[in-house]
């Protein structure tokens, strides 16, 4: 393979200079002329950057490996959640351009056969997983990547999105917008028991940032453990009382949903009475009526970038990697756009409330 030094030497240059050609620096003076003769010369020498010469290792690594995608869903329910299925599908795709086998285990009771986890040259996880769940799949895992989870220390590779951070910036976002009265429906994060039903990120989040601002009422947080109506039961238990939200935020947009529904038995309007914030961006999200403003959160790129960690780890690393992924807030009808609450300037937003 063509390296640094028999560039510079073809186009009569130093190693430094060539380097820095290639890595795009801008603060580096040379000529056009020159530049492009680099260019032009590693391209016809067929140059592979330290990046590319990685991913290339990693594509032949990939081919006839045996990997493990182990769920904390079983099928029926995680067909009734779209999320969780980009997340699945993120991972086998990319197993699939790598030519890896992928061999599903659901773990959703009994433990299934250590052997199968054994036999692969790594694992998946999809989801979370706590205490002997946890134990097993480190126990039987030559190499664990968990997918939009991170356990807690650094013993793992992990990836997946800050939802903390994600609620933080639509908080500020609707309080810039003039809301107020701002409600949260969620779940309970089985991990932390009943002594601490508010743990979940996003609803631990959401009361701190509503308890700063001085705006946090524990009427409008209700949890409870997650099941099909959830978000219809409890967004109709809030809207129905004396002093409802104006805001509504739920933990995700399968919740979305059933708040819709109650929203739409109440008899109330979607933004004009009660405007509805959700998270994950999940596809039926775009045609709801009115179309439900969510965050979007990378569910295919989640798995994807799992398994490029585990081939990371088949490649020699040894120090665990936690990936933080980026979120994106998707503004449509069921939530008043923050550019449809500028302001002319000396002028002061009134409050939603």
């Amino acid at each position: 393979m063509v390296t640094i030094k028999e560039i510079a030497a073809a186009v009569g240059v130093s190693s430094a200079t060539v380097s820095r050609v290639l890595n795009y620096d801008p603060t580096l003076s040379i000529s056009t002329k020159k530049r492009q003769a680099i260019i032009e010369t590693a391209e016809a020498l067929n140059y592979a950057t330290p990046r590319n010469r990685n991913r290339a290792a990693a594509q032949s690594l990939g081919a006839g490996l045996k990997i493990a995608l182990v769920h904390f869903l079983d099928p029926a329910k995680e067909l009734a959640d779209p999320y969780y299925v980009g997340v699945r599908l993120g991972i086998e795709s990319r197993c699939q351009a790598l030519k890896s086998e992928v061999v599903k285990v659901f773990l959703t009771g009994n433990a299934p056969e250590a052997t199968i986890l054994e036999g692969a040259s790594g694992v998946v996880a999809v989801g979370h997983y706590y205490g002997e769940e946890l134990e097993w799949l480190r126990r039987h895992s030559r190499h664990l990547v968990f997918a939009d989870y991170a356990p807690i220390g650094d013993l793992d590779d992990s990836v997946l999105s800050d939802v903390g951070r994600a609620m933080t910036r639509l908080l500020e976002a609707a309080h810039a917008m003039g809301y107020r009265r701002i409600g949260f429906v969620g779940w309970v994060d089985a991990f932390y028991g009943p002594d601490n039903i508010h743990a979940e990120r996003r609803c631990r989040t959401f009361i701190d940032w509503m308890t700063r601002a001085g705006l946090y009422d524990p009427d409008l947080c209700m949890v409870e453990r997650m099941t099909p109506d959830s978000g219809y039961t409890l967004a109709k238990t809030m809207l129905s009382k004396p002093n409802p939200p104006k805001l509504l935020i739920t933990c995700n947009d399968n919740m979305a949903l059933g708040a819709y529904r109650a929203i739409q038995e109440l008899g109330l309007r979607i933004p004009e009475d009660v405007a509805v914030a959700s998270f994950n961006d999940i596809p039926v999200a775009q045609f709801l009526a009115p179309p439900l403003t969510t965050v979007k959160i990378p569910a295919e790129l989640i798995g994807e970038t799992a398994v490029d960690l585990l081939l990371e780890r088949l490649s020699g690393r040894e120090v665990a990697k936690k990936v933080i992924l980026a979120t994106e807030i998707i503004w449509r009808g069921s939530m008043a756009r923050p550019a449809e609450a500028e302001e002319p300037a000396g002028t002061r937003l009134a409050a939603r409330d």
